[in-house]
């Protein structure tokens, strides 16, 4: 369940360009999927649609703090 719920929503983020860096972008899918099976959380889709929003938000909150390289 966890597997395909990040399976999910990686190949979501994948297809719309979202997807970014892939280390980082499994640790925070997993990170969410998991704290939502801890909480009782069993919707396969439910995980991997906050999983996509946990990662969004993430994206957006560093966006700010990339540092440029020249």
């Amino acid at each position: 369940m966890m597997e395909n719920s990040i399976q999910i929503a990686w190949d979501f983020l994948e297809r719309t360009g979202d997807l970014g860096d892939p280390e980082t972008a499994s640790r925070v899918l997993l990170s969410s999927v998991e704290a939502r099976v801890r909480t009782g959380e069993r919707r396969m889709l439910m995980l991997s649609n906050t999983a996509i929003s946990d990662y969004r938000k993430f994206r957006a909150e560093r966006k700010g703090l990339e540092v440029v390289v020249c």
